[in-house]
């Protein structure tokens, strides 16, 4: 955690001085410096993913609903970063977009888990 944090400490001060020189050089370091940090947490965010996976095998929970929840997340979590960097390159309307673009996608990737549990409650019911 701290050398992520002196990175992104290191990379504000930097794109802070490179601003006064040329706001694209500075938007395009920060683009950089975002791409090396996704690239450095990638092993731990693989060994993050195979620990739940072991967690659910453990606990007898279907394949299918665990891979489904990460793929949400994995979602969301790229959604938010695209769209925060559409903000800091002052495009609030893109961020916007690609904020309900991820949404949009996470209902999409749910739904038959939805129907499913869906199917389940009525079958439920007294009298089905």
């Amino acid at each position: 955690m701290t050398h992520v944090a002196a990175l992104i400490l290191v990379a504000v001060f930097l794109a802070v001085l490179l601003r006064e020189y040329s706001a694209g050089y500075s938007l395009l370091f920060v683009f950089f410096v975002c791409g090396l940090l996704l690239y450095g947490l990638a092993g731990e965010m693989a060994a993050l993913i195979g620990a739940v996976r072991k967690m659910a095998a453990y606990a007898g929970a279907e394949k299918i609903y665990v891979e489904t929840v990460l793929k949400a997340v994995g979602i969301a979590y790229i959604s938010e970063f695209i769209a925060n960097i559409a903000r800091d390159a002052g495009q609030n309307a893109l961020a916007a977009k690609m904020e309900i673009a991820g949404k949009i996608i996470i209902m999409t990737l749910i739904l038959p888990i939805l129907a499913m549990l869906i199917e389940t409650v009525i079958a439920m019911l007294p009298g089905r």
